[in-house]
């Protein structure tokens, strides 16, 4: 019986129009529903009572919108649990990211919420107007159950083992001093904020190949089957791509090749708030990065296409002209200097002297390892680096963390001073107040991190620049690389919408 319930969303809406035909009210209530619990329940019963027959349909797996790790439950099991309630007529998976289409599919009489989205303003998705628009474009009509309210999410960060026992007590006491309304308000306001982007701009490149074996005769060479070729803006590119969503207005400062193919690309990659200033090299080509990478996002190998030294004398004059006259109306300069040739000497010293608020990271790769520290910077508001990066700077394989930090950070006089772990968490070295900032990793899975550093580095210094409390500024820029690491490179950006959910389902 359970089974027969579960239905796909064609059917579902056969199934309204046959009940409508018999004179019959069709309900519908439509969430994510990883967790039922009796807020749940009495939520469907009295949908169902406003009925007489009642639709759920939920949202599919690689649409839930609630950070790392969720949903605890596929979409399989969801529907199944769904389907065992008697009050649930029909269950259906929605493939889409909003419910409009499956609105627009069964045209319910009425369609159902819980309280919590009553207050518009307050709905963090900005579907629920939308959703009301295509019930009532059919006839029907949006109504709110008033039930008792548990958080699905905070019963899944306290009983399930999504989180670590340290990740677990650190959001406990992190909660009791931060409110995720007023995290996300806060970070709302920083929306004015002009923000100059400055760094190398990347094309990535992945090969998706399916490793065969070793070619044989005793040659120590994989064998690859080529799949297929994916380009993704990253880079400097990467790093305004995030903060698009977060700020009204950017510029982004970087160098193209002459007569660039890659150009069309990488200015239809760029978020339309983003203004570019490109630069021109005379003869070196813009950087491209090609990884051969295996189904499980493995990197096999990789290629740099690009010339170590593009600079010339005259397109770095240009850029130290443009600093000169432009730097100082921003009010946060982000450098995400990755030691490709872009950024000079004579450009470092013109960004520390006319940067109001410098933000750095200095990237250490295949390119650069051995040559390229963050103490090439005589100053910084706020530096972030990775441990290796700093135990390079510093010269130390072995020394604590903490006193490297503060080393290095004497060295480039920064106020604040990041260090990145991956699945150690993030420290951060506030120098004015002689204190350090400790946080555990917040993601649960891995799915590549190229380019979790860039969007720390881009939260955690849009936050500090924007004068808020140092702890929340590490927090967010953790809650950033923890999203990023589920994305395949940079094929999207952080939206608003995933960071927000994603804040509120952490302080459940």
């Amino acid at each position: 019986m359970t089974a027969k319930k579960i239905v796909s969303l064609s059917e579902l809406g056969k199934h309204a129009r046959q009940y409508q035909q018999q004179g019959k009210k069709v309900v519908l209530c439509h969430g994510v529903f990883d967790l039922l619990h009796p807020g749940h329940m009495r939520h469907l019963q009295k949908a169902r009572e406003l009925g007489d027959v009642l639709f759920v349909t939920l949202t599919t797996d690689e649409h839930v919108n609630k950070g790392p790790g969720r949903p605890v439950f596929t979409g399989q099991l969801r529907a199944e649990s769904l389907a065992a309630l008697a009050c649930v007529d029909h269950v259906a998976i929605n493939g889409t990211p909003t419910a409009v289409p499956v609105i627009h599919t069964v045209q319910p009489d009425i369609y159902v919420k819980g309280q919590d989205y009553k207050v518009v303003e307050e709905d963090l998705s900005g579907n629920i107007s939308t959703e009301q628009e295509a019930v009532e474009a059919h006839g029907g009509r949006l109504c709110y159950t008033e039930e008792i309210q548990f958080s699905s999410s905070g019963i899944i960060n306290d009983q399930f083992d999504v989180f670590s026992p340290v990740t677990k007590e650190f959001l406990r006491q992190f909660k009791e001093a931060h409110q995720a309304e007023t995290i996300i308000k806060s970070l709302q306001n920083l929306r004015g904020l002009r923000v100059l982007v400055l760094g190398e701009a990347i094309v990535d490149e992945y090969c998706y190949v399916n490793p065969m074996g070793m070619v044989g005769k005793g040659v120590n060479v994989i064998a690859c089957r080529y799949g297929s070729t994916e380009l993704f803006a990253g880079g400097s590119l990467a790093v305004a791509n995030h903060l698009a969503g977060f700020v009204d207005q950017i510029t982004l400062l970087t160098g193209l090749g002459p007569h660039d193919p890659h150009e069309p690309f990488i200015r239809s990659k760029l978020a339309k708030n983003i203004e570019p200033v490109f630069h021109y090299f005379e003869s070196a080509s813009t950087l491209v990065k090609r990884r051969y990478v295996d189904e499980n996002m493995n990197k096999l190998f990789e290629l740099y296409f690009g010339d170590e030294q593009p600079l010339t004398e005259k397109v770095e004059s240009a850029i130290c002209r443009w600093l000169a006259e432009h730097a100082a109306r921003f009010d946060l300069v982000i450098v995400p200097d990755y030691g490709n040739g872009l950024i000079s000497p004579r450009i470092v010293e013109a960004l520390a002297t006319h940067a109001r608020y410098l933000a750095v990271n200095t990237q250490v790769n295949g390119g650069n390892r051995g040559y390229h520290v963050v103490t090439r910077y005589p100053r910084a508001d706020f530096a972030a680096v990775n441990e290796p990066e700093l135990r390079l700077a510093a010269h130390d394989r072995f020394g604590s963390l903490e006193s490297l930090a503060r080393h290095i950070n004497k060295q480039i006089q920064s106020k604040f001073f990041a260090v990145t772990r991956g699945s150690e968490g993030a420290l951060l070295l506030d120098s004015t107040h002689d204190f350090l900032h400790k946080i555990p990793a917040l993601s649960t899975r891995v799915v590549d991190r190229v380019g979790a550093g860039d969007s720390f580095l881009a939260f955690a210094s849009l936050a500090l620049s924007g004068g808020l409390d140092p702890q929340l500024a590490l927090f967010l820029g953790s809650v950033a690389a923890a999203l990023d690491v589920q994305i395949v490179c940079n094929r999207e950006p952080i939206e608003p919408v995933p960071l927000f959910k994603y804040i509120t389902t952490l302080l459940k």
